[in-house]
């Protein structure tokens, strides 16, 4: 839930170029065979008619929702979508997720000394990638795993 969100949010890619196969319209525009096309998969991950309070962090939205990011859903589309999305899904959501599960698992983290959660910003650089407007700056914890052992043990 977490990582379909961060990728609703968040998407690698925010401008995902496309090729038209076919003769279409949008509204009044013709759209011909050939023509570049951009879809703007950051715009989509925050459309309010597609999520309730879009331009909220809630992991909690996926939980009872059949929406992923495999290509299928057009309203969650950090991949791209359909046939030809990126051959690299499996690869970067596998990626993505080990790597979060072992910080998470091996860390406690804390924002530096002075600063506040609030303190933390998320505004972004949009454009054909994503990237932070300014540096995330934690601390990582290591995390003591003596000190879960039980005192039940033999």
């Amino acid at each position: 839930m977490v990582v379909k969100e961060t990728l609703r949010l968040h998407p690698p890619i925010g401008l995902l170029p496309c090729e038209a196969m076919s003769h279409f319209k949008i509204d009044d525009y013709d759209i011909n065979p050939k023509t570049r096309i951009l879809i703007n998969a950051w715009a989509i991950g925050r459309d309010p008619n597609s999520w309730k309070n879009p331009k909220e962090f809630y992991p909690e939205r996926f939980e009872d929702n059949v929406i992923n990011f495999m290509g299928h859903n057009f309203e969650l589309i950090p991949f791209g979508p359909g046939r030809r999305m990126c051959p690299g899904i499996t690869m970067g959501s596998t990626t993505v997720m080990v790597t979060w599960a072992n910080l998470l698992y091996r860390f406690d983290w804390e924002v530096p000394n002075g600063m506040k959660r609030e303190d933390i910003s998320l505004e972004e650089n949009v454009g054909v990638s994503i990237s932070r407007k300014s540096p995330l700056y934690l601390v990582p914890i290591i995390y003591d795993f003596g000190k879960c052992e039980s005192s039940n043990v033999g």
